[in-house]
């Protein structure tokens, strides 16, 4: 299906677009940036203008100009309106697929969120990490190079200074954990034995048990304990 892009929007050269994209009015899209299909993008939208960073480029991307580690963003995401992207500086910034992206939220350069995230007008500092599944409520601030792990919830007007333990939930400024997401566990196929067993692997205070728990859920937090420390 065709993309339907609304004629006040601005799509630069380098843009690269999927099929049955929506951009809505005055939606600014700069190179260079992949994005899949299937999105909805809101009025206002600014996605791929350059990083945050007083001494790298500030290329005028609505002008032709391509400069930055790039923008690519995945398929089925609702983004809305007042959304910020910027480019990345060693890395490529990126959305994944399926993603709620609320209004007036901003991904910072070099961000990564993965699949099936909910991020309620949330505020990236760059090279985050948001992983599968999280959900980040409102009016949330998350410091440069933190992560957030699957399944996580922070509460609206956290402070998110550290990482954040998969399947937990933390409140406050600082963020801090205050229990185990129950709910988005059960969601991923686990009963109340398997949850139980997982706690301690959630809590920071054991190993990930050897089995019971569901494939695709095993393999996320293990890619989770596996994860490499932040060298940037």
């Amino acid at each position: 299906m065709a993309n339907r892009i609304h004629p006040t929007a601005v799509i630069g050269a380098g843009v690269e677009l999927g099929d049955d994209n929506v951009i809505g009015p005055y939606a600014v899209i700069v190179g260079q940036t992949r994005i899949g299909s299937g999105n909805w993008i809101g009025p206002h939208v600014s996605i791929g203008t350059p990083a945050e960073d007083r001494t790298g480029p500030h290329p005028a991307g609505w002008d032709g100009e391509l400069e930055g580690a790039g923008v690519e963003i995945g398929d089925g995401n609702r983004i809305r309106e007042y959304f910020t992207m910027h480019q990345g500086t060693w890395r490529t910034t990126r959305v994944g697929d399926g993603n709620y992206l609320l209004s007036r939220t901003h991904l910072g350069h070099d961000c990564l969120v993965d699949d099936f995230v909910t991020l309620a007008s949330v505020q990236l500092g760059g090279h985050c990490h948001i992983w599968s599944h999280a959900n980040i409520g409102m009016g949330t601030v998350v410091h440069q190079k933190a992560e957030v792990g699957p399944g996580a919830m922070v509460g609206m007007g956290g402070a998110v200074r550290k990482d954040i333990g998969p399947f937990t939930i933390s409140v406050g400024n600082p963020a801090r954990v205050s229990g185990i997401n129950v709910v988005g566990l059960s969601r991923r196929g686990c009963d109340e034995a398997t949850i139980t067993a997982l706690e301690p692997f959630l809590k920071g205070t054991g190993d990930l048990p050897a089995s019971g728990v569901p494939e695709d859920l095993a393999t996320l937090l293990k890619a989770w304990a596996d994860r490499a420390p932040a060298d940037h």
